[in-house]
């Protein structure tokens, strides 16, 4: 890997950011999902979705969120917690790629075992506060898959770090729950751990883009790349890594290039 010249990529990916993390950054991208609520479960479950939906093109990941709610009665929290088993027909043939009705039932089983013992999601995945992110995600696929009955096909919908996998569909959903700054995109509902210990999403789009510039050198796009390339991050923002996430993945969808990041002479 080439020699990086953090300061002048540091200005570089900070402009991004500003350009990028910004409410008009919400309408187009699954995240404006769970913003079309207010109750904070109904946040937690939409995102929840919002997030496990989202691969594939982001209109189709939007419509087919929208289209879940609906079947919801558009109360997602109230749907979960206060139905009967008649109600549940709603749900059946309802598909996102190779996510089915079969892993819906069994989202909307844990959600009502989970909310009926606990006011948030957060305690899924950080029951204590000394857990980092990569204990956080391990508990949570323990917690989730706990009912002697859980579908084994359904655990390919929630990876954890020990398999190795990079996780990047809930590392972007922990990004939305625990970051919070000024421009509004992210919620920061939650607090047990801190924006500093989130781990970057490494998506497609932020993977081709933090090659390019020297991020990440691993070849593989595991749990250690993705290690690499918040490591990487905390050394241009150690108190908010992850808004780099902003500035990554937008270079790659919307400006399908890269800026040579060779340090100047």
């Amino acid at each position: 890997m080439a020699v990086i010249n953090f300061e002048y990529l540091k200005d570089f990916l900070d402009q991004k950011v500003l350009l990028y993390n910004r409410p008009q950054f919400i309408d187009n991208d699954p995240i404006c999902i769970p913003h079309a609520y207010c109750k904070r479960e109904d946040i937690e479950i939409m995102g929840f979705f919002a997030a496990i939906f989202a691969w594939g093109q982001r209109p189709t990941i939007i419509k087919k969120c929208k289209e879940l709610s609906q079947r919801m009665d558009n109360a997602p929290y109230e749907f979960i917690t206060e139905h009967e088993n008649k109600d549940l027909k709603q749900l059946l043939g309802f598909k996102h790629r190779t996510f089915n009705d079969t892993d819906l039932l069994y989202c909307i089983d844990f959600f009502k075992r989970h909310y009926s013992v606990y006011s948030t999601l957060e305690s899924a995945f950080f029951p204590r506060q000394d857990m980092t992110v990569e204990q956080g995600l391990n508990h949570f696929q323990n917690s989730f898959f706990d009912a002697p009955d859980a579908p084994s096909r359904t655990r390919k919908h929630i990876p954890n770090p020990s398999r190795k996998s990079a996780c990047k569909r809930l590392n972007m959903y922990l990004r939305w729950m625990v970051r919070d700054d000024e421009q509004g995109v992210d919620f920061g509902l939650w607090k047990t751990i801190r924006p500093k210990d989130l781990i970057c999403p490494l998506d497609l789009h932020v993977e081709r883009t933090a090659k390019k510039i020297g991020l990440l050198s691993r070849d593989k796009p595991d749990w250690a790349a993705a290690m690499e390339l918040t490591e990487n991050l905390r050394l241009l923002d150690a108190n908010d890594p992850v808004k780099y996430d902003f500035a990554l993945f937008g270079i790659s969808i919307e400006e399908k290039c890269v800026m040579d990041m060779s340090p100047k002479s």
